[in-house]
């Protein structure tokens, strides 16, 4: 079964930078290409995360005060990046 198959919730294009910090590799940039109720799809470029990495996330480009920061799963990996799940 292709993965859109098991997903609950419907992804929406969003593209913003978004601020990645992992307890080992440490915090970096990096940009967004969807979101979902559910969570978000991160490209890596250089960057690596392994499938069941926990990290914390806070996207850098939304209008007002700081967007809060969001604990995060990695759940699923592609060529280009990987999808988050929100804890």
């Amino acid at each position: 079964m292709r993965d859109s198959e098991h997903r609950n919730s419907q992804r929406t294009p969003f593209k913003s930078r978004i601020r990645i910090t992992h307890p080992i590799q440490g915090t970096f940039e990096t940009v967004t290409r969807d979101m979902s109720d559910c969570g978000v799809f991160v490209l890596l470029g250089e960057a690596s995360l392994e499938h069941g990495a926990e990290v914390e996330g806070q996207v850098l480009d939304l209008p007002g005060p700081e967007a809060p920061i969001v604990r995060m799963k990695v759940v699923r990996k592609e060529d280009d990046g990987v999808g988050l799940e929100f804890l």
